[in-house]
């Protein structure tokens, strides 16, 4: 149906002038601000002003001209400070796709930063709940009352040549970490600071980062998000922040001054420590969600060209999110949106890459479901911004094609869940595990190794945000989740886990030392293994979420990390600190190219050399044995690519990972370099026996599921391996 719309009688005394359309947003240039705003079906635009506190609507101002389908106007003596929103008319016709309701308070797309908390009232929604024509129906209450405002910025600010540290791939340790999560009980970071940007800036705090060794830091959406009604009914919050209204404005909940630069003072700080800041985003959808969520911004600006629709009946919304609607960035105006976002966060804040979450839909379109050569994949490569960052997809969705790890294009690094699935199995013991593993411990080739494509395009993680922390994942077999108020219904089932005997907490003092054990052999495994690590904050140190497994809810003890660490948990922060040395030590556990497997007869090594506990090169045969669970892997420095000369480069590693339940000897192999083998790393005793030296031919004891790591000792021993015949290396 289509609706009347009129104007309520607010008086109009502000001057305005026709102003630009560009930039989008509002613009404050020192004499008065530029208001821009893209609709492709509107009829009408009004700009409406509110006093500071955002509470009391004092003027509605047409905007006077429209080009390009965008609406502007200028308002001169304006100052920074100023709070605003928008009402948009047109034809309310959801079957048709538009749903415009002028009587709806609109957040701007643009908006920098946000005024008041939304109050959830059935105001908020465009049509009547309760109405037998549900989102037919049309709503005339006014929702400002309860909507969140937009805020004119002053965009100033000092970097004083710390707006960017971009580290370098080969480099890169992700640090993943939640504003509040990490600070809220931090016993040096003062109560009014915690879980703000202001306490990530906290000396202490800073210095736990840095000591670890990580280069990167990234951060939990802390774009503008909404903590859903459901949830608040039951007494939760949206923790996570994954329900994005803004897209440029931060959450007004981490500003703990309510000042923009807090943000802006964060990443200076962060940078001055020698971190990149990286930014977990959420552009897929926002929190408008299905045609029975509310109206609160894009929804009433211009539904039909910011969402997908359901050919045949804009009623609906594509829902590959899974949260009720779908941006179409197959729009050149919605891409814009992403790729200004984009761009603002880079240039204006200080922030040096991005992860995106449910990455594969931002490349979908109709025909083909994912493409490489989406829009948003060609804008950003082109772009001599976004080419630069650091772009991480979390690559799969719930949608057609959602599954993509390994097909972004060059340029892109993406989530390998792989990486994470294999490595848990195999740990866990898991039969016929090694093939597998022996890809992804070498960066996954079989998937990424196309188009130039580096190792480190590969984000290897065997814990994130999402699922099981590291100590629950070797403490619980099943996900315990009833405080998240849905009958343990929520989360995943498969998590690959094992709790070595008993099923959460326990006194017995053998399944707590095998934990730890475990806990040590899964870290190693993702530091010592090619590509790009990323580490869960609190696993350094063993953080439980008492077997949650979906802590998207819980802003609370739960999921804050607990700094009051025992003796078992600083023995296991030191151990990740000396595995993050070791990396940094020997650039060949962060290869810039792919190991091949290739014999050079030219120099008479391999890149890598795959053996058995007798120290003999796998065979075939040995590759298939489904009850094996024991290999050895020898990185030979020598065979490093041309140009490769940096400190450490030609040193040669062996690896040997046992996951079997048993002991075992492991023959150590000859190498033409050297004469003997130094042990740099032993899971099963971390503290005792490292720099022992053993010799070529020796029999080492190596424990029931534990991890080694030798270094080689330079020398003149004739090489016992002999030039390979071909065989499974399991790349």
């Amino acid at each position: 149906m289509t609706q009347k719309q009129e104007s309520p009688e607010i008086k109009q005394c502000s001057r305005i002038t026709e102003g630009h359309p560009f930039p989008l947003g509002a613009t404050w240039d020192g004499q008065g601000v530029n208001f821009a705003i893209f609709s492709a079906h509107a009829t009408k635009v009004e700009l409406c002003l509110f006093d500071r506190e955002g509470k009391t609507e004092l003027e509605r101002i047409e905007l006077p001209e429209y080009s390009d389908e965008i609406w502007h106007g200028y308002l001169p003596n304006m100052q920074a400070g100023q709070v605003y929103g928008y009402r948009v008319y047109g034809p309310y016709e959801p079957e048709a796709g538009h749903r415009f309701n002028p009587n709806k308070l609109l957040i701007d797309p643009y908006a920098k930063q946000l005024v008041g908390d939304l109050i959830w009232d059935e105001a908020l929604f465009g049509y009547t709940i309760g109405h037998p024509d549900g989102d037919l129906s049309f709503d005339e209450r006014d929702s400002a009352p309860f909507v969140p405002k937009a805020k004119v910025i002053d965009p100033a600010f000092e970097w004083q040549g710390k707006q960017a540290h971009r580290a370098p791939w080969d480099n890169t340790i992700i640090y993943e970490a939640h504003v509040r999560g990490i600070s809220m009980r931090h016993p040096a970071i003062p109560e009014h600071l915690r879980g703000t940007f202001a306490g990530l800036t906290t000396p202490e705090l800073l210095e736990h980062i840095k000591s670890l060794g990580v280069s990167s830091i990234e951060l939990l959406p802390v774009h503008a998000f909404l903590h859903d009604n459901h949830l608040l009914e039951k007494g939760l919050r949206n923790y996570w922040g994954y329900n994005s209204i803004a897209f440029f404005a931060p959450h007004a909940e981490y500003l703990g001054s309510g000042n923009l630069n807090e943000f802006k003072e964060m990443a200076a700080s962060l940078h001055d420590a020698g971190l990149e800041l990286i930014l977990d985003v959420v552009y897929n959808h926002t929190a408008e969600g299905s045609e029975l969520g509310p109206t609160l911004s894009l929804r009433g600006i211009d539904n039909a060209t910011y969402y997908r629709l359901v050919p045949g009946n804009n009623r609906y919304y594509i829902n590959d999110s899974g949260t009720g609607n779908t941006l179409d960035l197959t729009h050149p105006c919605v891409l814009r949106l992403v790729t200004d976002s984009l761009r603002y966060w880079t240039t204006e804040m200080g922030v040096d890459g991005f992860r995106f979450d449910l990455g594969t839909i931002l490349a979908r379109d109709e025909r083909n479901g994912f493409n490489e050569r989406h829009g948003f994949h060609l804008a950003c490569r082109q772009d001599p911004t976004l080419s630069q960052l650091k772009l991480i997809a979390e690559p799969w969705d719930c949608g057609l094609g959602g599954y993509q790890v390994g097909a972004f294009p060059p340029g892109w690094f993406e989530w390998n869940d792989r990486f994470r699935d294999t490595v848990r199995a195999f740990w866990r013991g898991d039969h016929g595990k090694l093939p597998e593993l022996a890809s992804r411990i070498t960066a996954s080739g079989d998937l990424f190794n196309w188009g130039g494509r580096r190792p480190f395009a590969s984000v290897n993680f065997v814990t994130a945000h999402d699922g099981f922390t590291l100590h629950d994942l070797v403490s619980y077999n099943h996900k315990h989740n009833l405080a998240n108020g849905d009958d343990n219904r929520d989360g995943t089932d498969n998590n690959l886990s094992y709790n070595h005997g008993t099923e959460g907490p326990t006194d017995n003092p053998e399944i707590n030392t095998l934990r730890y054990r475990q806990m040590r052999n899964l870290l190693s495994t993702l530091l010592l293994s090619q590509g790009t690590p990323m580490l869960v904050a609190g696993d350094e140190f063993g953080h439980s979420q008492a077997g949650n497994n979906n802590v998207y809810c819980q802003d609370s003890e739960l999921s804050w990390l607990n700094w009051n660490l025992t003796k078992e948990a600083r023995d296991q922060l030191a151990f990740t600190r000396k595995l993050i040395q070791l990396r940094r030590t020997y650039p060949i556990l962060r290869r810039g190219r792919f190991f091949v497997g290739r014999y050079n007869e030219e120099i008479g090594v391999k890149d890598i050399t795959w053996l058995n506990s007798k120290g003999e090169e796998m065979t075939s045969k040995a590759w298939q044995k489904a009850d094996l669970a024991c290999l050895g892997l020898i990185l030979d420095g020598r065979a490093q690519p041309t140009g490769i000369h940096r400190q450490g480069s030609d040193a040669t590693l062996l690896l040997i990972l046992n996951a079997q339940h048993n002991t075992l000897n492991f023959r150590l192999p000859a190498v033409a370099q050297g004469t003997s083998w130094r042990k740099l790393l032993d899971t099963y005793a971390p503290t005792s026996g490292c720099d022992r030296v053993f010799g070529f031919g020796e029999d080492i004891y190596v424990a029931q599921r534990s991890l080694l790591l030798f270094e080689l000792q330079k020398g003149t021993t004739t090489s016992q391996i002999s030039p390979p015949t071909p065989s499974l290396t399991g790349n």
